[in-house]
């Protein structure tokens, strides 16, 4: 697996989580990253704090790192090259893929501790 390159977006995210049958909420930002996945037990969304209303089922202090890509959809481990080393520091991750890339968020106190341990896996991190 070669080393990446990821970038950290700027803002903090929330991931909600709202009942399957609910609509795509009209407060979500559409000029910025969300991810809207419905399953046939939630509807779960991950966009910017900010947006999120009080009474929102979500947990808040989210930041993202971005694999730079595009990655070739063949590749293989390219989670798993992350998330092991932050596994094994014990900071957790909530995983997003794309057509073009991966995102890996972790709980804002953890940030710099993240940022350390994938740069110490061999992968470069920059603002």
């Amino acid at each position: 697996m070669p080393n990446l390159t990821l970038s950290i977006l700027p803002d903090t995210f929330s991931i909600c989580r709202l009942d399957p049958n609910e609509r795509i909420p009209d407060w979500l930002d559409a000029h910025s990253f969300v991810s809207i996945t419905r399953t046939a037990d939630e509807l779960s969304i991950v966009c910017l704090d900010k947006d999120v209303p009080a009474e929102i089922n979500a947990s808040r202090g989210w930041r993202c790192l971005k694999v730079e890509g595009p990655l070739d959809l063949s590749l293989t481990g390219i989670l798993t090259s992350l998330a092991v080393p932050l596994a094994e520091a014990r900071i957790g991750i909530f995983a997003i893929s794309t057509f073009d890339t991966d995102y890996v968020l972790v709980k804002e106190q953890a940030l710099a501790d993240a940022i350390a341990v994938l740069e110490q896996a061999g992968h470069k991190v920059q603002a």
